[in-house]
């Protein structure tokens, strides 16, 4: 009977609670991958592991004094690690909950008593003026940054702008990144199917692989892409070129159709 859960391989016996094992510790260590590629983090992870990796070659050679110093880092390491990557563990448990389905959205329960909690109708208009406003900022060169947030990242944005909670309307959005106005040059969030807040301050990226030629509004919006869960869109205000950051990437001069599949995905 046992044949059938363990194969053995010379003095190897290999179970197959050890090939799933092995699988698990895999796919999170590929998920880790994606979540961090691309971000100084990355680099401090990989470092990470070549201590510990030297740490267990130098105390299977029994050197005593580089043995004891890297024994006392990795001691420390789990608090290193929590202190160093507490965003990118943030983004890693959200990403968890929200793939079980179970949140602060409400759509889960909506699935479950089969109710009908969206007016297609509604939503195709939030798309038309949304795509409305950044085709004539595009046009004027009007230098913008349209954030849409998940509801659960409201309190992200608390702080750090002006509250509108107003109705989705192109008028309204370039009104907002007007010239003269006090908040152009900040980001507008849109979460909920509502524009929660204007003059947003969002993180810049650190990240050596973005371009040169860009500036601090598309890092800016990459950066906010690291931290949460969004997407972002950006309107150059020196070429008037539109562009999407989504997980910390950033693809530049999208075409039209991509903007509209873009807003089909983020206005739900």
């Amino acid at each position: 009977m046992s044949l059938l859960y363990s194969i053995k391989i010379g003095f190897l016996e290999i179970g197959i609670w050890d090939v799933i094992d092995v699988l698990l510790v895999s796919l999170l260590f590929y998920q880790l991958y994606k979540l961090l590629k691309g971000t100084l983090a990355f680099n401090i992870f990989i470092g990470t592991l070549l201590v510990f990796l030297l740490s267990t070659i130098v105390s299977s050679l029994n050197m005593k004094l580089l043995g004891t110093i890297f024994n006392r880092f990795v001691e420390m390491g789990l608090i290193i690690l929590v202190v160093v990557f507490q965003q990118e563990i943030r983004r890693f448990l959200f990403y968890i909950g929200r793939g079980s389905g179970i949140g602060t959205s409400n759509r889960f329960w909506q699935q479950l008593f089969n109710r009908k909690g969206r007016d297609e109708a509604k939503l195709e208009t939030y798309r038309e003026e949304i795509a409305r406003a950044v085709q004539r900022m595009a046009a004027t060169k009007t230098g913008s940054l349209i954030v849409f947030a998940d509801a659960s990242e409201k309190q992200f944005f608390a702080s750090t702008g002006v509250s509108i909670n107003g109705e989705i309307s192109s008028k309204l959005i370039e009104s907002i990144f007007d010239k003269h106005s006090p908040l152009h040059d900040g980001a507008l969030v849109i979460a909920d199917n509502k524009i929660l807040a204007a003059g947003c301050v969002l993180p810049v990226s650190e990240n050596p692989d973005i371009p040169n030629r860009v500036g601090m509004r598309h890092r800016a919006a990459v950066g906010i892409t690291e931290k949460i869960d969004a997407e972002v869109l950006i309107i150059s205000e020196e070429r008037g070129k539109i562009s999407h950051a989504k997980k910390g990437k950033l693809k530049m001069n999208i075409t039209q159709k991509h903007l509209l599949d873009m807003l089909s995905a983020v206005v739900v």
